[in-house]
């Protein structure tokens, strides 16, 4: 499969920050916090300026979990040195199979003003990563924004990957423009009644085609480098599920009619009945999805012209590279 390839260029948040443009953006992201937030599509009746909280569990300052070079990612993120991940506590989602409930539920971590999550980002582009990985940034938008700002100011250089679950807010979005280089959105699933079961938002598939419609359109399909790194575009992920193939080809149908066959796609195969799963609630999902399963995924995903599949999800798949 062909890749799409770019020279290097210096991330859109550089020139952003030299022009004022993005400490514009700061001011603008931290109006979303309140009197009622908007940093999401839930809408919180909460002042987050205040340090109010709601369904997320984060106030006025970002909680995280973790933050470390990750060589997990995908080929195009991790290279040789890793992609430089900052794990954010707290979600705006509640997938009931949640694979961090201890870190998204239960919001376990340490409160982090701009000063130490820039820092955090320094001290990755110290380490020889090859971008900046916000997980789970939906709900954090204004003090990610606010923390990049610093960063940049003391020669933050790195591409940054929003790593999303598409359940985002336009406003959010909006801010983003210019900002983010690399979108990683996951498209969990497409019918609001499975989305009310499994996510407890049956409005996420409406907000996910609008979200990744947007991310798209701001950075089209992803460009790598010489190197095969990742320097700009969309990264879409689809957690395959056991028994909802149906929702996958939904999804997939969708992002070939709607962002083309240049996507590249994750497909992916490490769904475990885990969170609330595992009891007597969920017993359809209560299984890992089969290898027969993974492989028509991908099959089908090949059929619709979706070719730039990441290598990852043929592995899982045990699928041919090449057909």
């Amino acid at each position: 499969m062909d890749d799409l390839r770019a020279p290097p260029t210096v991330p859109g948040y550089v020139e952003l920050h030299r022009t004022g443009e993005l400490a514009h953006r700061v001011r603008r992201s931290l109006e979303l916090l309140g009197p009622v937030c908007r940093v999401c599509p839930r809408r919180c009746r909460v002042d987050r300026l205040r340090d109010e909280r709601s369904i997320c569990h984060v106030g006025r300052r970002a909680i995280v979990a973790s933050a470390f070079p990750h060589h997990g990612e995908e080929d195009p993120l991790r290279g040789r040195n890793g992609s430089g991940t900052i794990f954010l506590a707290g979600c705006n989602l509640r997938c009931v199979f949640c694979q961090n409930f201890d870190v998204s539920w239960q919001v376990g971590g340490v409160e982090a003003s701009a000063e130490p999550l820039a820092r955090l980002m320094l001290e990755l582009q110290a380490r020889g990563c090859h971008n900046i990985n916000w997980v789970t940034p939906e709900h954090v938008v204004p003090q990610l924004l606010e923390a990049l700002a610093i960063a940049a100011d003391g020669g933050l250089r790195l591409p940054i990957v929003y790593n999303t679950s598409s359940y985002d807010a336009p406003e959010s979005l909006e801010l983003l423009d210019g900002v983010v280089d690399i979108y990683m959105p996951d498209f969990k699933l497409w019918t609001p009644e499975r989305a009310r079961r499994y996510l407890r938002r049956p409005d996420y598939p409406e907000v996910a085609r609008r979200s990744i419609a947007e991310m798209h359109r701001q950075v089209g399909p992803l460009a790598l480098d010489g190197h095969g790194l990742a320097i700009r575009g969309v990264l879409l992920r689809h957690l395959v599920m056991p028994g909802l193939l149906d929702e996958t080809e939904a999804i997939l149908r969708w992002v070939a009619d709607e962002l083309g066959p240049d996507t590249y796609l994750n497909l992916m195969g490490q769904y475990r009945p885990d969170g609330l799963v595992g009891g007597a609630d969920y017993p359809e999902i209560a299984r890992r999805p089969s290898r027969d399963e993974l492989a028509r995924a991908v099959a089908t995903a090949f059929e619709l012209g979706l070719r730039r599949l990441d290598a990852a999800s043929l592995a899982a798949a045990r699928f041919p590279a090449h057909r």
